[in-house]
């Protein structure tokens, strides 16, 4: 793909649509942070300041979404141009869809702050969110210097993000057996591990974007999913408990 093009207004175009991926990826990163320091110290006032920031979040991808299809309809660009454009849109799409997440793990925090701290679902969140969180930075640092390697890398993270909610959910489900009483914060928490995973599946998706970009084909691997939640089963004589 050339780096430049014969107006230079257009490549201005580009640039101020790329930057303001990078700006809504910071913001979106900033919300698992928050996130994450709301759930730890029951936080309702951090909370809603992620919820807050989920509304600049949405602002930013309709903004976004505009100038990407003006520049369509304005320059109409062709192959890897719009090709680039147009997965811009959906990396945007993408980014929203993650931060919607994290606004979903505030809205828990209320929730969390009538119940005990489980230990071992803490553990497992903790790193989740830290994973989540290098993820998105890696995806659109790869997004930007067209890394191809590093969106491989941060793809194949994604069954690491499987892997922990795959232990929490084992964890947590020999919990509830253990401590029936629990049962309706340790849902809360599930559900809270199961944001987190799907967001780790969003930026998946933005590292497929960030191959088709350069390469203009799909990235022809197998898709890291080891998300196996469904078939878990705990027994009640389990060692677990």
């Amino acid at each position: 793909m050339s780096p430049h093009h014969i107006s230079s207004s257009f490549d201005d175009e580009l640039n101020s649509l790329r930057s303001k991926i990078v700006k809504m990826s910071n913001l979106v990163e900033e919300q698992y942070k928050n996130a994450l320091i709301a759930m730890q110290n029951k936080d309702q006032e951090l909370a809603d300041k992620v919820r807050e920031t989920d509304r600049l979040v949405d602002q930013m991808d309709m903004e976004i979404e505009k100038q990407a299809i003006q520049m369509i309809a304005l320059r109409s660009p062709v192959a890897d141009d719009l090709r680039d454009i147009v997965s811009t849109i959906k990396i945007s799409a993408g980014l929203e869809r993650i931060g919607d997440y994290a606004k979903n793990l505030a809205k828990r925090v209320k929730v969390l702050s009538h119940g005990k701290t489980i230990s071992v679902s803490s553990r497992f969140i903790d790193q989740m969110i830290k994973q989540i969180r290098e993820m998105i930075t890696d995806v659109i640092d790869a997004y930007i210097t067209r890394d191809i390697d590093k969106a491989i890398e941060v793809w194949r993270r994604d069954e690491e993000v499987d892997n922990l909610y795959n232990n929490l959910f084992r964890e947590m489900l020999a919990y509830m057996m253990k401590e029936p009483q629990n049962i309706a914060l340790a849902t809360h928490l599930l559900f809270i591990a199961k944001n987190i995973e799907r967001a780790g599946d969003h930026a998946t998706n933005i590292a497929e974007l960030v191959y088709y970009i350069n390469e203009g084909e799909l990235l022809a691997l197998k898709r890291p999913k080891d998300d196996s939640s469904n078939y878990t089963v705990i027994e009640p004589n389990s060692e677990n408990l």
